[in-house]
């Protein structure tokens, strides 16, 4: 199976316009465009019954102490964890793309609907739901896309890795607000194929793409 983007070059830089927040001069960041990127595949096996997208990043700091702190920076050296931005199950076996935007067009403060979406399939909640949790402006379940925002003083850039799984299932066993670790753990002994692309996104001047 292979999975192509025309949103932008795999292993290189995502345009801003797919991104949560872009780069300010004054303020480091401000909020982005926010679309989700063209994905298409082909290549998927017989007995492909449904098609499931995660985005994650898996260069997020385990400790927030240095994060987008005035005066500090977020070391390399640091480990890194996940944080999930996108996690679309039950795509029927028909569709083999989307469109740029087609999941998400803008920042929606307090997370856009779901489970519900397009094709009939459902999407679960991104990680910026634990993120905002307990922010008065900001709170709330973060269903479907939203993209890149890394702190604005890492060293590293960020890497943002799609991922296009075939499964022999129609319905992946999750309900309600699922997350992205319980959208994989369903997905044991059901991948067909998997096939992925990788963007980087940085918010820090000083570190080149």
């Amino acid at each position: 199976m292979k999975l192509t983007t025309a949103s932008f070059p795999d292993g290189g830089p995502i345009p801003a316009e797919f991104a949560f927040c872009a780069m300010d001069a004054k303020t480091h960041a401000t909020l982005s465009s926010n679309r989700s990127p063209q994905l298409a595949w082909q290549g998927a096996p017989a007995g492909t019954k449904s098609f499931a997208i995660v985005c994650h990043d898996p260069d997020v700091p385990s400790r927030g102490d240095d994060v987008n702190q005035e005066g500090r920076v977020v070391p390399a050296s640091l480990p890194r964890v996940d944080f999930f931005h996108w996690v679309l199950v039950d795509l029927p076996a028909t569709v083999t793309a989307v469109a740029a935007g087609e999941f998400a067009s803008s920042v929606t403060p307090r997370g856009k609907p779901g489970p519900a979406a397009a094709h009939g399939a459902r999407q679960g909640v991104n990680d910026y739901t634990g993120w905002f949790a307990g922010d008065k402006d900001m709170g709330g379940d973060y269903f479907g896309y939203d993209g890149p925002c890394p702190p604005w003083n890492d060293e590293i850039a960020h890497r943002y890795v799609f991922t296009v799984y075939a499964l022999d299932v129609a319905r992946l066993a999750v309900e309600g607000a699922f997350t992205g670790a319980q959208a994989l753990a369903a997905m044991q002994d059901h991948v067909l194929a998997k096939a992925s692309v990788t963007g980087r996104y940085t918010l820090n001047p000083a570190v080149t793409l």
